[in-house]
């Protein structure tokens, strides 16, 4: 195993949580094929530069928190970086019920703001809201639920 190699995939691992594809592919982009590029994996998760469950939790936490993405958006981006269904479980499980609700209802209200002061229909208002809320990635029985309850406090 080349030591240089295994420095600078260290290092591209260490500036920001990586999965084992993108190492995988950089690796590639490297000349490092087959057996050497597992073996440097291996050695990069003994090294713990590497872990699956660790990125899982930050991608998931961050989303959320920055982004303000659902569940079912940030489980499809986990899903398609290949993970293990056990590392995205772990990663759904940094974002807590209470917090995904409030920050859903946050995101309606400040989305309706902005809506409201062009669209006077309210029922093209409530379908913004939930095309909107839908492709952040919140589930849909959940975003009705709130739109309705924004409706109730007379807010829509």
């Amino acid at each position: 195993m080349d030591r240089l190699i295994l420095q600078k995939a260290a290092s591209y691992c260490a500036y920001q949580e990586r999965t084992q594809d993108e190492v995988k592919q950089r690796l590639k982009k490297w000349n490092v094929w087959g057996d050497e590029a597992d073996e440097i994996i291996a050695e990069l998760i003994s090294m713990n530069y590497l872990s699956e469950e660790r990125f899982a939790k930050t991608y998931a936490g961050g989303k959320f928190r920055v982004k303000n993405w659902g569940r079912m958006k940030i489980r499809q981006e986990l899903n398609r970086r290949g993970l293990s269904t056990y590392s995205i479980e772990k990663g759904m499980n940094e974002i807590g019920d209470e917090d995904y609700v409030s920050g859903l209802r946050e995101l309606l209200s400040k989305k309706r703001d902005l809506l409201s002061k062009t669209e006077t229909d309210p029922f093209k208002l409530k379908q913004k809201l939930a095309r909107f809320a839908l492709g952040k990635g919140y589930e849909s029985e959940l975003v009705w639920k709130e739109i309705g309850d924004l409706n109730e406090t007379g807010e829509v």
